[in-house]
């Protein structure tokens, strides 16, 4: 999957390679109702929301924990999958920046999230 465009004045240039288990791992949240693109009526219910938010963080840390190390920029086309939103992508990255069980590795320009367990 690529995906080309901008962020602000930065442009993008984006390729996800997603393996059997990650397309099943999609398949399996999407089909579980997790919406792509809620409308904005959706993205309240879904911050207040205490159930669908630890459903959500569940299955953030398991794409981390089942692909061992993510591109920071890759881990939140993911997420951003996941979660429905970017807003939504964004604060589940950030959430694992401090979690215990990750660690954050500067490579250039890009963090590399690496799942410790």
């Amino acid at each position: 999957m690529r995906i080309r465009g901008t962020i602000g004045a930065w442009p993008v240039d984006l390729t996800l390679e997603l393996d059997g288990q990650d397309w099943a791992s999609l398949r399996a949240a999407l089909a579980a109702g997790t919406p792509m693109a809620p409308g904005p009526e959706a993205v309240p219910e879904q911050v207040s929301s205490g159930e669908n938010t630890d459903a959500l963080w569940q299955g953030c840390l398991q794409v981390l924990r089942e692909a061992g190390q993510l591109e920071g920029t890759a881990l939140l086309a993911t997420l951003t999958a996941l979660a429905g939103s970017a807003a939504a992508g964004k604060r589940l990255l950030v959430r694992l920046r401090h979690d215990s069980r990750v660690r954050v590795q500067h490579a250039g320009d890009t963090p590399v999230f690496h799942w410790l367990g």
